[in-house]
């Protein structure tokens, strides 16, 4: 009897644990992706020099490469998560605002339509639109061949949104 007891609390207490962490993972809202074109790579080992340019690519094993458009509704968000991988990031159209998790301050990241920038993919962010108009934004991912293209985050508190 006692030994049911204690199985009965350890499963109930991996329960809490698991659903504590999907009610604390943050999930996107008004956000719309359409896959573009994904493929997959053998791993590259690629320097480029034109004059003062230079560019590098490494990878080790196999590569999933997508490319995908989000459109972003005024008010949307991707929620709190993170990458396994690099994206290369232009905003096409409206503006797109960044934040990280490990920024205390929550100091906005506004990036508008023609900017580029890149995400490591290493960090916790999110991305919101606090525009008016819709944010269509193309993403560039590498990763892992048959890892997520998103890793899903809890709130971490830094910001009053």
């Amino acid at each position: 009897m006692r030994n049911r007891l204690m199985v009965a609390a350890a499963a109930a207490l991996i329960g809490v644990v698991a659903l504590g962490g999907i009610v604390l993972a943050t999930a996107s809202s008004g956000v719309t992706s359409t896959t573009i074109a994904t493929g997959s790579l053998d791993p590259v080992n690629l320097i480029v020099k034109d004059g003062d340019w230079m560019t590098q690519l490494r990878t080790k094993g196999q590569t999933s490469l997508t490319v995908v458009e989000n459109d972003v509704a005024p008010g949307g968000t991707f929620g709190w998560h993170s990458h396994p991988g690099p994206s290369l990031i232009i905003v096409k159209s409206g503006t797109l605002t960044f934040y990280r998790a490990d920024d205390p301050s929550c100091t906005p990241e506004v990036h508008s339509a023609g900017d580029a920038f890149v995400d490591t993919g290493q960090d916790v962010h999110i991305g919101r639109n606090e525009g008016t108009v819709v944010a269509v934004v193309i993403v560039t991912r590498l990763l892992p061949a048959g890892a997520p293209a998103r890793i899903d985050a809890a709130d971490p508190g830094n910001c009053s949104f």
